[in-house]
């Protein structure tokens, strides 16, 4: 009993004498734990990244970006709108673009070391033909001619389980319960990994980078409140592979003169919106842009000059783009439109008009964008026979050249008609720690 009461005394001596470098350990030893907790968190172990997307995807709907990594297409095509060779090595139409035969490159491996062959190749086509008479040979039979094929095959083709040719490898795939992707884990080499995170908004993709969930963040349209921090890098760049325009619903008696949607398109100060300019539904870096459209550039005295009467017009569009509808809506005020604006969170079936990002497709052939018999994704409800001649020319012409001056008079003539109005290409960013 001595002894203990003896322990005892020593114990409570040691700990009074102590007590200060004891709390202090505890305390530091805390701030450490979560200190660790927050920088594996945000950056992972040495070679890797966690990076945030805005989105929701599904497993055969990931971001181009990630599927290009993970594997390839028979084509591939680069900024400018060109096809080249990726899995094919060549490609032939010997009709004019109904039946187009494609030629493998040989000692191509899948990720699981085996080769290539064309009874790997699985497009889902629902509308074609398609032949395998030998191991290195595709023949895809159309019902009608479609010189854009070349550009359909580029997207990534992968085996079960998200096995390509690319490389950076699958390694897990966390889904919810709505079979929405909600992180992906990429490798390469050894101890390179890249984990992306996925965020239904950039509200939640930024509060994820502010709890450490992420360290960077990628396609951000706006940059705020980082724009104001120290320790984080930012970078940003015009997307040219999208553009925001105001597309009329011309069936909308509001808005279906031609004349009075050119008056609302001079009225627009574009410069004060502070983006690259874009003045074609076709990206200025393809192949088939055509530069010499009527811009519409500012003129609010030919606006006003155009408009005659009182005109009520609501401008409907997404909470990320209120800023810019409030920036139209007061130069649309100032040439004696009265505009009211509105927010969706979804897209409205019925409008007059609708400011929104758009994404362009990668070849020029925009049929069922603007033709009149497409009336499931024609959301301007235009109808214009010279339109649909000129859509219908350039999707059977094979020739690229003889492509090129259909799509020239195809952008002419449909920025002429103003269905839509193209302003600018976003600015996205990529924030870092």
């Amino acid at each position: 009993m001595k002894s203990l009461r003896y322990i005892a005394r020593l114990t409570l001596a040691f700990l009074q004498r102590f007590k200060t470098i004891i709390i202090a350990g505890i305390l530091g030893g805390v701030a450490i734990f979560f200190l660790s907790n927050l920088l594996i968190s945000a950056f992972g172990h040495i070679g890797s990244r966690k990076i945030g997307i805005v989105g929701r995807y599904t497993v055969d709907k990931l971001p181009i970006e990630i599927l290009n990594m993970i594997g390839n297409g028979l084509t591939q095509i680069d900024e400018k709108g060109d096809v080249s060779p990726n899995l094919a090595s060549s490609w032939e139409t010997p009709d004019k673009g109904i039946t187009w035969i494609f030629h493998l490159k040989e000692g191509v491996l899948w990720q699981d070391e085996k080769e290539v062959k064309s009874a790997d190749i699985n497009y889902q086509f629902s509308d074609l033909q398609t032949e395998k008479p030998d191991a290195q040979t595709l023949v895809y039979k159309l019902s009608d001619p479609y010189s854009a094929f070349p550009a359909v095959v580029a997207r990534p083709i992968f085996k079960k389980g998200l096995l390509g040719t690319g490389d950076w490898l699958v390694k897990k795939v966390a889904l919810s319960s709505a079979n929405f992707v909600q992180q992906l884990t990429l490798e390469r080499g050894k101890g390179e990994k890249i984990i992306y995170k996925f965020y239904p908004s950039e509200e939640r993709a930024k509060l994820a980078f502010k709890l450490g969930e992420v360290g960077e963040l990628k396609g951000l349209i706006d940059a705020k409140p980082f724009d104001s921090w120290k320790k984080v890098k930012i970078e940003k760049q015009p997307d040219k592979g999208k553009f925001v325009a105001i597309f009329f619903n011309t069936e909308n008696d509001s808005v279906s003169d031609k004349v009075f949607r050119q008056a609302l398109a001079y009225a627009i100060d574009k410069d004060s919106l502070e983006q690259t300019r874009a003045i074609s539904p076709i990206s200025e870096n393809s192949w088939a842009y055509n530069p010499q459209v009527k811009p519409y550039n500012y003129d609010a005295k030919k606006a006003r000059e155009q408009i005659e009467g009182e005109f009520e017009v609501t401008l409907t569009t997404s909470p990320i783009l209120l800023s810019v509808a409030e920036k139209i809506a007061k130069n649309w005020q100032d040439a004696g439109v009265k505009t009211n604006i509105q927010a969706f969170s979804t897209l409205p079936d019925d409008y007059q008009a609708l400011l929104v990002i758009f994404d362009i497709p990668e070849d020029p052939d925009q049929y069922s964008i603007w033709h009149s018999t497409q009336t499931a994704t024609n959301i301007t409800k235009y109808s214009n026979p010279r339109i649909d001649k000129l859509l219908e020319d350039g999707r059977t012409e094979v020739n690229l050249e003889e492509r090129r001056k259909i799509y020239l008079d195809f952008q002419r003539f449909l920025v002429e008609d103003s269905p839509a109005i193209f302003l600018y290409y976003p600015t996205i960013y990529t924030i870092k720690r």
